[in-house]
């Protein structure tokens, strides 16, 4: 999709500022695109076509999301502002708590997005909800992966038990 379809499809982009960042692929979605994959599909299909983490419900709950998030080490998050330190993760909701899309947050504060088969777009957050996407519903974040040698936390992992963290030292 040109801007002028990606407008008719989505009218928030119509007051937006945005840029398309990608071609259109097929080869992964909104939810690995978030996740920071760009080789495969993220969904908890029943018939198990698409990836999702292992030990994770297979179900289109924000639930299920977050658990898959959880994966990667984000956690529930109140505020979708730039925070030092993190990374952020956006999740949308249908009305009826139906997960739909997700966004991550780029250092600029700005947002990335893949647009179904489409292409990838850097925007603002909430020029995407409507009826397409539904609402922004559940914020994530996780602290930056590139904070290995800074002396900060690197990622929680989830465990049976709880969480682990692991610091880096210089």
């Amino acid at each position: 999709m040109e801007k002028l379809e990606l407008i008719l499809e989505l009218p928030g982009l119509a007051v937006a500022q945005f840029e398309i960042t990608s071609p259109k692929t097929k080869t992964y979605n909104c939810i690995a695109w978030a996740a920071g994959e760009t080789h495969r599909r993220w969904w908890p299909d029943k018939m198990k076509v698409e990836y999702w983490p292992p030990g994770v419900v297979r179900e289109q709950t924000v639930t299920a999301f977050m658990a898959a998030y959880a994966t990667l080490g984000y956690e529930a998050c109140e505020k979708d502002d730039l925070e030092n330190g993190y990374e952020k993760i956006a999740i949308f909701l249908k009305p009826g708590g139906t997960p739909t899309h997700a966004a991550r947050q780029l250092p600029s504060g700005r947002w990335t997005s893949k647009l179904g088969p489409s292409q990838d777009i850097e925007h603002d957050l909430r020029c995407l909800e409507g009826r397409h996407y539904g609402q922004v519903k559940q914020l994530m974040k996780r602290p930056k992966r590139d904070s290995l040698f800074s002396g900060q936390t690197v990622t929680t992992v989830p465990t049976v038990r709880g969480k682990i963290e692991c610091r880096a030292k210089v």
